[in-house]
Formats: C-alpha cells, structure tokens, sequence
C-alpha cells in the first residue's frame, strides 16, 4: 500500500470511529455522560446564567449557529408549533412532567436517528444483521487475516471495538441486530453496556496503565499545561477539591472503578429532569410551577438552546411548520 493510500486510510478510520470511541476531553464534563449537558459554565461570575450553557447543550455548536440565523420572530413561530406539541393533554400549560417527557423524547430519537446514520455507513447492503467482519472491513479497511499482520497501529482501537460488539452481541451470533447495534454506539444508553464505558474511559485516562487514576491523570485528562499550580485557572484548583473531597470516596489517593462509574455514570441524576427544572425556573414569571406559551415564547431565547426544541432541528424543518 503507497504512503499516499495509507494516509488516507488513516483519515477515513478517524472519521469513521469518532463517534465509536470515548474521546479525550479538555474538562471533566465531557466524561460525564448524564449529569453534565455542555462544557460552559451554566452560571457565569456572581451567578449570572449563561444561556450558551443550554444552547451547546442541546444544540452543538453547529445547530446553535444555525438557529442564530432565524429572525427572532420566525424562532417565535416555529417554537409556538412546538410548544403545541408538548402540551400532551391541551391545556394550555406545559407542565413539569410534560416537559421532561417531551426532552426524553428528544433524546431517545437523537440515539435512533443517529444509530440510524452509522447503521447505514457500515452496513451499506442493508442486511439485518451486520457481521463483525463487514463493520471492521468498512471502518478499518481489515480482515481478520490482516490483524497480526500490519494494521499501521489499529491494532489496539481494533481489539476495543471487538470488546464492545461481544458485550452488545448478546445472543452471541457474531453480527448485531439493528438493536444490539445502537447499544454498540451509545453503549452508555443500556444498563449491560455501561461498565465498557467505564473500563474505556479509564483505559483514555490511566496513562501508567496501574488500573486506576491519579490525581495528576485525572486533571491531566482535562488540562495540559505545565506550568506550576499558581498560574492553574480557578475551574481545575476546584476539579482538585472535586477528586480529593467527593470523587476519592475511600481517600485511597486514586479513583478505581466503581468510583470512575460514579462519577462519569451518576446514578441518582436524571438530566431531563434537571433541565426541565431549569426551563421552568427561568421562564416560570407567575411562579405557578407550569408554563404558558406566551412565557415560553417570552425566553424563546432560553428554549432553542435545549432538546425541547429537538436539538434545534425541530427549528430549522420548515417542511413541519
């Protein structure tokens, strides 16, 4: 294979596995996969909220350009649809539940859709089970026979995938139905794939391989600079306080694995909950503890930013309005 050949495969498997692989991140919210929803801070200095917070939170920020470039009355009229539809039992009033339904909903069909998306990549055919083999062949360019051979460093990104088909592969065949596929790519959505989270994450941040994470590994994971610990911004001194006094449970010094999957895999944290919450605290004006369309409309600006809007697609169809 030419240099130029390689090259090229190197970039198709970059691409192709970014969404398969846990990336490395540059701040700790990126390893939470529920209770944190954006890298921004959701309150700025002297608690001043941060509406960027809501809209890389649900948006991206691809999706949030977008939507900066509706007029604020086409936003209005387009959330107005919306809003229509959460209102499940027509009242006139999104309620607590309402909304929080609505947001899981948005969720579950952003995991299908794009479940959806890489189903087709790797199974251009459509068969209805796709096999190990073809999903390795489509995302590295190897077989099987090529793997003790010369796989220009795959060799590791390889054997981890593998690790986590066995784990989605439940009825052990080999191939992954439509269903067992979307546990493969968003293992952190079903209970049985949740520890292969954590055994990559850890695998990501544990750089002397010991088994478990230093302090430095864990803040090394999120900033990478050298310099002394007085020139460290505020945010990774307050990730220090969070590793030493709530992360370290045992005060062994390192986080293992069951304080790893507390931490990046919370389960006392219900994130369409909490952004439910704090919709209807920002937008609630008569305090009723439910929303009319008109207080909506009035924080549209609060709104488009969170997956009550459907990840801002909802905004920009106008095939749906």
């Amino acid at each position: 294979m030419s240099g130029f050949l390689r090259c090229l495969l190197l970039l198709a498997v970059l691409f192709a596995s970014d969404a398969l692989v846990i990336p490395k991140s540059d701040g700790s919210s990126k390893r939470v996969h529920e209770s944190v929803l954006s890298d921004e801070k959701h309150y700025l200095e002297e608690e001043i909220h941060n509406a960027d917070y809501d809209h890389e939170a649900f948006l991206g920020e691809k999706d949030a350009k977008t939507f900066s470039e509706l007029s604020p009355e086409e936003s209005q009229r387009r959330l107005g649809k919306i809003v229509d539809k959460i209102d499940s039992d027509k009242d006139n009033y999104v309620s607590m539940q309402e909304l929080k339904d609505w947001i899981q909903h948005t969720q579950k069909r952003y995991i299908i859709d794009d479940s959806e998306r890489q189903w087709k990549g790797f199974n251009p055919n459509n068969e209805p089970e796709l096999a190990w083999q073809t999903y390795k062949k489509n995302s590295y360019g190897y077989t099987d026979e090529d793997v003790d051979g010369d796989t220009y460093g795959y060799k590791e990104m390889i054997e981890r995938d593998l690790r986590r088909w066995e784990k989605a592969d439940l009825d052990r065949s080999g191939s992954l139905t439509k269903k067992e596929f979307i546990d493969f790519v968003h293992p952190e959505e079903s209970a049985h794939m949740r520890d292969i989270v954590v055994i990559e994450t850890m695998e990501d941040i544990d750089k002397n391989k010991d088994g478990k994470i230093s302090i430095e590994e864990y803040i090394g994971d999120m900033y990478n600079d050298d310099n002394d610990l007085e020139s460290e911004p505020g945010w990774v001194q307050s990730e220090r306080e969070q590793f030493t006094q709530f992360r370290d449970k045992d005060k062994s010094g390192f986080l293992e694995f069951s304080e790893v999957k507390q931490w990046i895999l919370p389960d006392d944290y219900d994130n369409s909950e909490a952004e439910a919450k704090h919709l209807i605290y920002e937008s609630d004006v008569d305090r009723d503890n439910q929303l009319s369309k008109e207080e909506i409309l009035n924080k549209f600006d609060l709104f488009v930013g969170s997956q009550a809007t459907d990840f801002g697609e909802a905004l920009v169809r106008h095939d749906e309005f």
